[in-house]
């Protein structure tokens, strides 16, 4: 893998330890019925903290930390976010004091979620705010980071999920790194399918595997938060923000969302969700979680099952396990 330069010249922390697996699911293929041979690949197994596909970004968002002289990370998300818990896990391999903000309201002492139990026990300090409102989120964070350096510390501050083109170029890194897997193996075009609620991680492997010769992958953005026409405008700009480090521009074109599978909104369970958990689980032993990963599986369940999508078919198991034990 040869990694484009621009990203070759950010500072980084490195996290991982090698390649995530990439391994086929014969069994599953063969329980959906359709003209599919489908991959999985294994984010959830990168090394720290029940792993998840945000250490990509992570590498990056805490080597701009470190080389800005900071001492200690600031971010936010939902009670149940992957990216807090991995940034957690991060500030305490990298030596640095995390703050996490939670979307609120607080769960009664003992009660607390599981990333949250997770988020304390890797040594963050957790905020939960009042409300579930976005602003006062934002404003809490803001708050926080003041009062750190009215203290003399060094903040820095994530946006939610890690996004941004310098979060996102490891999961450029990651596009490159499943091209030259599925060569490896033989495979030739293929449908990434991948859980997408900010647009980073879709953003970012669009832009990979547009550097992989031949560029012969798709990326199919499972929403498992905001509807496509929300979505697509984020990752449109996202790539825009790519090309200086990445050399490359996929067209918008190439954006394809299905934002079928919200069901009742993010965080909330789904029949169709529920089935795709307990078909992974019974033909192939692995687990993804009601949150994120099990309404993509669904989406591309139903997708094989009605013929829209065949073929060679990768599925982006991006983390998320405890949220197998969230309170939802």
């Amino acid at each position: 893998m040869v990694v484009p330069p621009g990203i070759e010249r950010l500072p980084r922390f490195r996290l991982l330890d090698g390649p995530s697996p990439l391994t086929r699911l014969d069994r599953f293929s063969a329980a959906l019925d359709g003209e599919a041979e489908v991959w999985i690949k294994r984010e959830d197994l990168l090394p720290l903290a029940f792993g998840g596909n945000k250490l990509r970004n992570l590498e990056f968002l805490v080597g701009a930390a470190l080389a800005d002289g900071a001492d200690t990370l600031i971010t936010s998300g939902r009670r149940w976010s992957n990216h807090c818990r991995l940034t957690a896990a991060a500030g305490a391999r990298a030596g640095l004091a995390v703050h996490l903000v939670l979307t609120g309201p607080p769960k009664p002492s003992g009660q607390e979620g599981a990333n949250h139990v997770l988020d304390e026990l890797l040594g963050a300090t957790v905020h939960v705010t009042s409300t579930d409102d976005r602003a006062e989120r934002a404003a809490t964070v803001d708050r926080i980071a003041t009062e750190l350096r009215e203290a003399g510390r060094r903040p820095f501050v994530i946006d939610v999920g890690g996004g941004g083109p310098i979060g996102a170029a490891g999961q450029v890194l990651a596009g490159l790194e499943v091209a030259d897997q599925l060569a490896a193996a033989g495979v030739g075009a293929a449908t990434v399918v991948v859980p997408t609620a900010t647009g980073g991680t879709q953003a970012g492997l669009l832009t990979g595997l547009a550097l992989a010769s031949p560029p012969t992958c798709a990326v199919l953005g499972m929403a498992v938060a905001s509807p496509a026409a929300e979505l697509g405008p984020a990752i449109d700009g996202l790539l825009d923000g790519l090309v200086g480090l990445a050399g490359v521009r996929p067209p918008s074109e190439a954006i394809a969302i299905d934002d079928d599978q919200i069901g009742e909104g993010y965080g909330r369970p789904s029949a169709a969700a529920d089935e795709a958990t307990r078909l992974l689980a019974r033909t192939e032993g692995l687990l993804v979680d009601p949150i994120y990963t099990a309404k993509a599986l669904a989406g591309l369940i139903a997708r094989v099952r009605d013929g829209r999508l065949g073929g060679s078919i990768v599925f982006w198991h991006a983390g998320g396990t405890p949220g197998l034990f969230e309170r939802l």
